[in-house]
């Protein structure tokens, strides 16, 4: 009953950082909107994936490596924050282009893409695998169960694609779609602004 209650806390932690805004979920929500609702799914297959990924690393204890050897967190930053500001940049090349003489460009992304690219932009944050590193070791106990190493990127996983599977479903539905055609130059600029704060602040590390 006790590591119930401790996944159940857990749990509660992963639901409020997946709901925070992010890369992920913009990205998420533009794939939703500007693509079709499958695109967006796909998507957040792969931003759980990448939850999973680095839960797992948290749990085999990553947060210790990166604090003990600062310039391997230093280039992960940086490549992160890179790979942010490069898809901030394309968002923003492609803000004027109507949706119609966008379909070649949208129609080339594949479901394998969609969900890559989501796996991708979950894993360009390094600091999620220590966010993740620091729910565990105050929820945790000193004796970790050995199923822990399996149920907790599962969690991962489940909860970071459950939540942006809602975003996808919700804005790929008739109404949104609608008002994001009609100012989707003034949506992507702003995504892509957004983006360009996050790869900025990942790489320059601002408060």
């Amino acid at each position: 009953m006790e590591s119930f209650w401790i996944l159940c806390s857990i749990a509660f932690a992963l639901m409020l950082g997946a709901m925070s805004p992010g890369p992920t979920s913009i990205y998420v929500a533009k794939n939703s909107i500007a693509i079709s609702r499958q695109h967006g799914l796909f998507t957040a297959l792969g931003t759980g994936t990448g939850a999973a990924i680095f839960g797992l690393l948290a749990v085999l204890g990553l947060q210790a490596f990166l604090l003990a050897v600062p310039s391997a967190y230093l280039a992960l930053k940086i490549c992160g924050g890179l790979y942010l500001l490069w898809m901030a940049f394309k968002i923003i090349k492609h803000a004027k282009e109507p949706i119609n003489s966008d379909t070649t460009h949208t129609a080339q992304m594949s479901f394998r893409r969609a969900y890559t690219t989501g796996l991708i932009t979950q894993l360009s944050n390094p600091k999620i695998a220590i966010i993740l590193a620091s729910i565990f070791t105050a929820l945790l106990p000193k004796d970790i169960p050995l199923y822990y190493y399996f149920v907790l990127p599962l969690l991962c996983f489940f909860i970071d694609a459950g939540w942006c599977s809602l975003i996808a479903v919700a804005l790929s539905a008739e109404k949104p779609r609608a008002v994001y055609l009609k100012f989707k130059a003034g949506f992507d600029r702003a995504a892509g602004a957004v983006m360009t704060v996050l790869g900025l602040k990942l790489i320059f590390g601002m408060k």
